[in-house]
């Protein structure tokens, strides 16, 4: 072995635990060969790793632009410029990916949701149909969370989380529990979690952690994403009894810690989504493990003993789509926090760039959400509402670009699509109070932006879908006394927009209703809702898979 490969090769192991003397093996290795692409690669790994990926994408790019068929360089630039919201960037990256090497796995279905997101919607369906095929043969072409914007199918959502599953994160031949009963004079709950931070999942859950009965739970957090530093951070540091900052650990190390310390359930609040650690799951270390809230579907994974769900989300008869036993809440699925604080600022119209008179009709789930078919009927409520506006979140340039430019192609002026920028949350409650109407979007239902327009008072219109990620806002509205929000049909869902946009009385009669029932229906009674967990967290322990 020659001196630069050497020194990779100790990169690379210190690279596990020990960034610092990581990076100096291979800066070494590269003052030895600068042409060395393993060392250009693995420091990108490295950066990424620390969440630097403005440096990651410079290792990458030193790595395609000496071997351009180093894929795995192709692969985690795509990755780096996803995390930086340069999607345009990582659809031209993956399209020299696949042109190197045409069947890379997940990558199709990767490249499609960076097109999604900044709503290039040219060929959209046909992309789309060939996806879902590939994904139904079970081929490699989608990770699962591509598929719950796009897919209608429960079944084709399964086969897609079991081919993943089965490629990167298959069950260990040794699992780390072998059977062994933990006797407690309290039940060990481990939360594992890349987004405990300024992030929709820690919105939802900060009050349920902050409400479990420290009597009978032991609670744990463990972080598998960075130290943000933020007041959500500090305030759930302080919501659990033991808070583990494992942001850096590898798998194996989490996995052995959540084995020595004997935990009696570990619930995965990422699932195939976000900064996960489904690795760690795989390794099996509980004796019970929990598919919860982050992820709105199956992971297809035979280590995922539970789903935690409710009878909207997952009718009873639909429990073969779903590699785990379903466990089902009393009433919606979804926590709330019910300390979430609005903004007490006035603000006005004027203030958020909408018009001072005409109705606003709302949507500011993300632009992966926002499909053509949706918004044709957008565009027609528009042209029917005299001096109405659409009101969407201004998540990235492009998207907002291409959006204006769909508008205008269906005979709408763009100045009727009105863009909020991003604002910290309280004063995001405070705004949403401007809109009149929140429409939601099929086949991925609003989730926390759904919560947090009831929250702030603003009646949400959906259409109730085949899939758990379709029927998220149906089990809101029930869970909040509102189910004549609730339609079946995209006719029907148009035809209530329209209704309620003519009628300011029954409008308003909506938002009345909606206002006596936030305080004293489930949806928001954050008490409850832990109780209710708790039970099922019991009955868990008592049947195990």
């Amino acid at each position: 072995m020659n001196p630069d490969q050497l020194a990779v090769q100790r990169g690379v192991a210190a690279g596990l635990g020990r960034p610092r003397d990581a990076f100096e093996h291979f800066t070494h290795a590269l003052a030895i060969n600068p042409n060395n692409v393993e060392a250009h690669y693995n420091i990108g790994v490295l950066m990424s790793g620390l969440h630097r990926h403005e440096e990651a994408l410079i290792g990458y790019r030193n790595a395609i632009l000496i071997d351009p068929a180093y894929v795995p360089a192709y692969v985690n630039a795509g990755a780096a410029l996803r995390e930086l919201k340069r999607y345009d960037e990582a659809v031209a990256i993956y399209d020299r990916l696949m042109s190197v090497q045409p069947e890379i796995p997940f990558i199709e279905g990767t490249r499609l949701h960076c097109k999604m997101l900044i709503c290039e919607w040219l060929g959209l369906d046909d992309e789309i149909a060939r996806l879902h095929g590939r994904v139904r043969k079970g081929e490699k072409a989608s990770a699962p969370f591509t598929l719950l914007a796009t897919s209608d199918s429960p079944h084709t959502q399964l086969i897609c989380a079991q081919t993943y599953v089965a490629d990167r994160y298959p069950a260990s031949p040794t699992p780390l529990w072998h059977g062994q009963a933990y006797r407690h004079d309290r039940i060990r709950v481990a939360y594992v979690s890349g987004e405990f931070r300024e992030q929709p999942t820690a919105y939802l859950t900060a009050g349920l952690f902050e409400c479990h009965d420290r009597s009978a739970f032991e609670v744990y957090a463990i972080s598998t994403g960075p130290n943000t530093r933020s007041p959500m951070r500090a305030r759930l540091e302080q919501a659990f009894e033991h808070f583990i900052d494992a942001d850096t650990k590898p798998d194996r190390e989490i996995a052995d810690l959540l084995r020595s310390n004997e935990i009696n359930i570990a619930v995965n609040l990422n699932g195939l989504f976000g900064l996960e650690r489904t690795g760690v799951f795989a390794l099996r270390p509980c004796p019970v493990q929990v598919n919860y809230l982050g992820f709105p579907g199956t992971m297809g994974a035979p280590y995922m003993d539970y789903i935690v769900a409710d009878k909207i989300v997952i009718p009873p008869d639909e429990h073969h789509h779903y590699a785990e036993t379903v466990v089902y809440l009393l009433n919606c699925y979804q926590p709330n926090d019910r300390k979430r604080a609005i903004s007490p600022e006035p603000v006005t119209r004027g203030d958020a760039g909408l018009p001072p008179d005409g109705f606003v009709f709302c949507c500011f789930n993300n632009s992966h959400k926002l499909m053509p078919a949706m918004f044709d009927i957008w565009m027609r409520l528009l042209s029917s509402v005299e001096g109405s506006v659409l009101w969407l979140l201004d998540v990235n340039g492009l998207a907002k670009t291409r959006l204006a430019g769909e508008a205008e192609r269906r005979g709408v002026s763009p100045e009727r699509i009105v863009f909020a920028p991003l604002v910290p949350l309280e004063k995001h409650l405070a705004r949403l109070r401007l809109a009149d109407l929140v429409l939601d979007t099929l086949p991925h239902n609003a989730h926390t932006t759904a919560s947090d327009a009831l929250w702030a008072g603003i009646p949400v219109l959906t259409c109730q879908g085949s899939t758990f990620a379709g029927r998220v806002a149906a089990s809101l509205l029930h869970a909040v006394g509102l189910p004549e929000l609730v339609t079946t049909s995209l006719a029907e869902y148009e035809a209530l927009a329209l209704a309620l946009a003519h009628d300011d009385a029954r409008l308003a009669a909506i938002r009345a209703k909606l206002l006596r029932n936030r305080d004293i229906c489930p949806l928001f009674d954050t008490e409850r809702y832990t109780r209710d967990l708790e039970a099922a967290f019991r009955w868990m322990i008592a049947n195990p898979r």
